[in-house]
């Protein structure tokens, strides 16, 4: 991988295939306003059942004083973006904590947890990205990790999430890499995909352009086919924006 601010003249850029941010399932239930990327719960769409290991992609808007009871999972890797406001994290591993904007929490549910993800500002609604990945195998050691990256994702695609925690990354069981990165108007990022690697761009806020589509807030788009080696996207904020990027065999 490899940021610019130009795309590389000897790369091709690939096609994508976009799923628009009005597309994707939606439920409000008072306390929680969702939208998913991916079939989840009493959304299902055949066509949209993941991508690849990526199975799980949810912008979810919680209500001040609400939040999500303790509740079990097993055999997944959960990552958790927050965008806004504040999620408070407990679990059945003994781990307590706040997550902010710019901090990523990764959890392995493996052989089981309970946990429970709560938002107790009194006037403000707390969004984040509820993000599931399948992981390489069952019957894992369940797991946590978190890590503040904020300003290091400006003007960059900064690697939060890998295969083997390489740069500072949370680990992930997966052959999985996840980028995050905020950008200014006018500023751009391309990254080389890996030969035998997809892609898939989540627009978390603002509007960007990848080759010649435009893509707005909760937008995602993919690239369909592995690459050759050659492949290379150049993502460009129309807006002040923030974005995650997926890279996945």
């Amino acid at each position: 991988m490899s940021t610019s601010t130009a795309p590389h003249s000897s790369a091709n850029t690939p096609a994508l295939v976009i799923r628009r941010a009005g597309e994707r399932g939606h439920a409000n239930h008072g306390w929680l306003d969702t939208h998913h990327t991916f079939s989840f719960a009493g959304y299902y769409d055949p066509r949209h059942m993941g991508f690849g290991a990526l199975r799980v992609i949810n912008d979810d808007r919680v209500a001040p004083g609400a939040g999500f009871g303790t509740h079990p999972h097993r055999d997944m890797e959960i990552i958790s973006y927050v965008v806004e406001g504040a999620l408070a994290h407990k679990d059945s591993m003994g781990n307590g904590s706040t997550i902010h904007p710019g901090e990523v929490q990764r959890m392995t549910a493996g052989t089981g947890v309970t946990h429970s993800e709560f938002n107790h500002a009194r006037d403000a609604t707390t969004r984040f990205l509820q993000i599931w990945v399948v992981p390489e195998r069952r019957g894992l050691t369940p797991g946590y990790e978190q890590r503040r990256f904020d300003d290091e994702r400006r003007g960059r695609l900064r690697l939060v999430v890998s295969p083997d925690g390489r740069d500072g990354s949370l680990r992930v069981h997966q052959e999985l890499a996840m980028y995050a990165s905020l950008l200014a108007p006018g500023e751009s990022v391309t990254h080389d995909v890996a030969a035998g690697k997809r892609v898939w761009i989540q627009v978390v806020r603002g509007r960007l352009r990848v080759g010649d589509e435009q893509l707005d807030a909760g937008d995602g788009a993919a690239t369909p086919t592995p690459s050759d080696g050659a492949d290379a996207l150049t993502i460009t904020a129309e807006d002040d924006s923030e974005l995650l990027l997926f890279e996945l065999p």
